[in-house]
């Protein structure tokens, strides 16, 4: 986490506010659903095709929200381990991290997550090479829909996302060097 560099102000708060969670020995790691502790680790699996200008979102049943494949950290599981499992279990994919930014998370936040289970998400946000032409075969017991989200179309990002979508979008288009959607 100390390796991720900020974007912006609430993100350098977030990284800040989760050392310090780390250091102050805390529980990391969600012990019983749905929120048992009230704060715990979560991953996100940005699923980016580069060629194509794309992010794959996914229609999240329970959060009725287009969100990032992902999920909660096991007690003791690396975030890395975490994320590549949480793809294989919701979408049958193995991608490869993105070349660009590599295994370590690219993104940091620190969410209150919407009733009927209120809880604070510590997540990290990894970006993962991905094709619009691969297959994804997504868990019907998770997810309504996925779909490919064009990076520079603003039309396009209608409705319910992560609150913290539009940052993430910010700063993986700056680092791609692409106008942000607004």
């Amino acid at each position: 986490m100390q390796a991720v560099v900020p974007h912006d102000e609430r993100e350098s708060a977030d990284q800040r506010w989760m050392l310090d969670w780390i250091d102050a020995g805390h529980p990391l790691f969600r012990t019983a659903k749905p929120a048992t502790p009230h704060r715990h680790l979560a991953v996100y699996a940005a699923l980016l095709d580069e060629a194509a200008g794309t992010l794959m979102l996914v229609d999240h049943a329970k959060a009725k929200a287009w969100l990032m494949p992902g999920g909660h950290v096991d007690p003791d599981e690396d975030p890395r381990v975490t994320v590549v499992r949480e793809l294989d279990e919701e979408l049958k994919i193995a991608p490869p991290f993105h070349p660009r930014f590599g295994s370590a998370p690219f993104f940091l936040t620190v969410t209150e997550t919407r009733p009927p289970h209120p809880h604070t998400d510590v997540t990290m946000w990894f970006v993962f090479s991905a094709s619009q032409q691969q297959e994804i075969v997504p868990d019907p017991a998770e997810f309504s829909a996925c779909r490919w989200f064009a990076l520079d179309d603003a039309q396009a990002w209608v409705g319910e996302f992560d609150p913290q979508m539009f940052r993430f979008m910010a700063k993986l288009t700056s680092a791609l060097e692409l106008a942000p959607v607004s």
